[in-house]
């Protein structure tokens, strides 16, 4: 599977043309396979017994890109409404570091510009651990140094302001974790490889049923490969983060950036 999702990493068309060449080789093999069976005998109700198998291999596989196609998609919606959760926090924390009214919360209102910046980054890098790492570091060190701001200001005005200026951070902080662990977490090697198989399974059975009930239809074979893979590799590129077109969108971000210019964090949005 790594080979896979280096090969996706580098080019999502590359992993489709052999996603879809491999269907289309499945469907030659099972029609190879049925047409010697039928060369050597063909036993009564061998063929409706096929096309029984056959629908109920179809029907299965409906279920698992369904399934796979949910999931996918759930995971999408929280990588995006988590970009919305977190710059939300980031302008919240802003507004108040501004209202503490010294310069340690100046301070941190800067830190945060940088570090919205910097998450950015994060949302926008491809499929490359060393900068995600690398990425990774400095928000972690940008978080240290807010802290410790955040730390000398409460020592030195322990009041509901500062207080909730804290929470504030601390929202801001378990926001990233979380959006981090939306970024990490991928399509279970299990779902992607019952899948393949799947498709792979269908595209032989179908392949079996038409050498045992006429001649082969390579065209129509094809064209169902086609689709088979448009509809795969979406769901592929939308269980992950960092592959293919489906990017988690970084408007949030860029809104709240735009309302530190201005002097105030973008309104908040459901």
């Amino acid at each position: 599977m790594m080979l896979l999702a280096r090969i996706a990493a580098w080019s999502m068309y590359a992993f489709g043309a052999i996603l879809f060449l491999t269907q289309f080789a499945a469907h030659e093999i099972g029609f190879l396979i049925g047409r010697r069976r039928t060369d050597r005998r063909d036993e009564p109700g061998e063929r409706e017994g096929v096309g029984l198998l056959v629908g109920g291999v179809l029907a299965l596989l409906a279920f698992v890109l369904a399934l796979t196609l949910s999931f996918a998609d759930d995971r999408f919606g929280e990588r995006r409404t988590g970009t919305l959760v977190e710059a939300n926090a980031i302008g919240t924390a802003w507004l108040r570091a501004k209202a503490i009214g010294q310069p340690r919360g100046d301070e941190i209102a800067q830190l945060l510009e940088r570090y919205t910046k910097l998450r950015i980054a994060f949302v926008t890098a491809g499929h490359d651990n060393t900068a995600i790492d690398e990425i990774s570091d400095q928000t972690n060190a940008l978080q240290t140094a807010i802290w410790t701001d955040m730390s000398a200001i409460v020592r030195e005005q322990p009041n509901p302001i500062t207080s909730s200026l804290m929470a504030s951070l601390n929202d801001v902080f378990d926001m990233t974790t979380a959006e981090r662990f939306a970024f990490e977490f991928r399509l279970p090697s299990q779902l992607f490889w019952l899948l393949i198989g799947m498709a792979l399974l269908g595209m032989g059975m179908l392949g079996y049923q038409q050498a045992l009930r006429g001649p082969r239809l390579r065209i129509v074979a094809a064209l169902l490969s086609f689709v088979w893979t448009v509809v795969i590799v979406d769901i592929i590129d939308l269980a992950s983060a960092r592959l293919g077109d489906f990017r988690t969108p970084t408007a949030a971000y860029e809104w709240t950036l735009q309302g530190f210019q201005v002097g105030a964090p973008a309104p908040k949005t459901r």
